[in-house]
């Protein structure tokens, strides 16, 4: 069983508990800062035993520009690139792609908990996942198609919608 106290007194010690999100489709849902300056949610749907562990990226506008400039080819490989560096990660990751230019627009890394591994170690070995995945995505967007000048001022805001 998956208590919300439990996960609520381990996010607070642990100093990442940032906001109880209301959701009508989760028994719980956490906002967390983990690590500083990266937002995560931690989520129990209704009548599931297990919890989500979710990151939503929005692909910068700078980078967009960036990958706008390079051919179709380049912009395809890069898609697949993606999808095989995030498997490695053992999480699962929605790609939202502007099929009209084929411009990764947003990606949302998630990994599940279920109630007979839950425990603070596991939850932070899950957050620290999640969050690799989304540096090694944003890495391989500066990697393809170069880093944007002045580097922009990295967002706090990308919490998921369930």
């Amino acid at each position: 069983m998956i208590r919300e106290e439990d996960v609520k007194n381990w996010i607070v010690d642990e100093g990442i508990f940032r906001e109880i999100k209301p959701d009508n489709d989760a028994d719980f849902h956490f906002i967390v800062e983990f690590p500083k300056d990266n937002i995560m949610d931690i989520v129990k749907p209704i009548g599931k035993d297990f919890i989500i562990i979710a990151c939503a990226t929005q692909v910068s506008p700078q980078h967009l520009e960036l990958m706008s400039k390079a051919d179709l080819s380049k912009r395809h490989e890069f898609i697949l690139d993606v999808n095989m560096e995030i498997n490695k990660f053992l999480v699962d990751c929605q790609l939202a792609i502007n099929n009209e230019n084929n411009l990764l627009q947003q990606f949302v890394i998630t990994d599940q908990i279920f109630s007979d591994g839950i425990s603070k170690n596991n939850l932070f070995l899950s957050l620290k996942k999640v969050f690799k995945s989304k540096l090694q995505c944003v890495w391989l967007i500066e990697k393809t198609f170069g880093v944007p000048s002045p580097t922009p001022t990295p967002s706090n805001e990308n919490s998921m919608f369930i």
